[in-house]
């Protein structure tokens, strides 16, 4: 099976201009991104999908592959679709998106992504990790998943799901097990293909997550979960604090 890795990266950030090319303790946070894709046993190959030519000639410095692509995408699915496109469609049988904004992914949890597929049936899959504290579980910025008896996605909400009736809030998380979404996503190559065509849905416009547009219109999302703690880099903040971690 040939899996291809990709790294949406886009210059212009609302919080955080010029995101990907900021320097984490002498490299820049895609080149980290990307050296940890390279870690992984079963992507086929990783490549850098981006609008920005600063970007393409920072990945091309370092030696990494880089396809350029529209500005006009709203998503990273949108643009791992059109990076699909120029490598060859049939060339790969599943692509993996990986964010570029967690600098510190472990190569675990893409390879554990990647085994998803070992199953034909699987279209789409993602992670999750088990939530452990109430502050992540109220806190909206945090995507959580509901998940079924066989770990496919029932919903995805920025709310805490499912509501404990009879139990107090801050008790929630000692009486049920929660689930936060880790945005990292794969797809076979022609579900990606049709996913993209599809219009938005009532309940992405809602939530503003586009994985319930794909629940929307039928397709099952695998969840896979993982251990490890994922951490992105969306603010100076968070720059602060991952340097401290260093």
């Amino acid at each position: 099976m040939q899996i291809l890795g990709i790294i949406p990266a886009r210059y212009a950030s609302t919080r955080f201009p010029g995101k990907p090319l900021i320097d984490i303790a002498g490299k820049s946070m895609i080149q980290r991104v990307y050296e940890q894709c390279l870690k992984s046993n079963l992507l086929s190959t990783v490549y850098v999908a981006t609008d920005d030519i600063r970007i393409a000639e920072h990945i091309t410095q370092f030696g990494g592959n880089v396809v350029m692509t529209s500005e006009q995408h709203t998503c990273g699915t949108e643009r791992c679709f059109e990076t699909l496109t120029q490598l060859g469609e049939k060339e790969y049988d599943v692509v993996i998106n990986i964010q570029g904004d967690e600098p510190f992914i472990n190569p675990e949890q893409i390879d554990m992504l990647c085994s998803c597929f070992d199953s034909e049936r699987v279209e789409i899959a993602t992670l999750a990790k088990k939530l452990n504290n109430s502050s992540d579980l109220f806190n909206p910025t945090i995507p959580k998943v509901v998940l079924n008896n066989v770990h496919n996605a029932i919903y995805f909400s920025r709310q805490a799901i499912p509501y404990l009736r009879g139990i107090e809030e801050n008790e929630w998380i000692n009486n049920h097990i929660y689930f936060k979404h880790i945005g990292i996503y794969g797809y076979r190559s022609d579900i990606l293909k049709e996913i993209v065509s599809l219009p938005a849905g009532k309940l992405e416009k809602a939530e503003s997550l586009e994985q319930l547009r794909w629940l929307e219109n039928g397709y099952k999302i695998k969840v896979a979960i993982t251990n490890f703690e994922s951490i992105s880099i969306d603010t100076p903040a968070d720059l602060e604090r991952a340097l401290k971690m260093i």
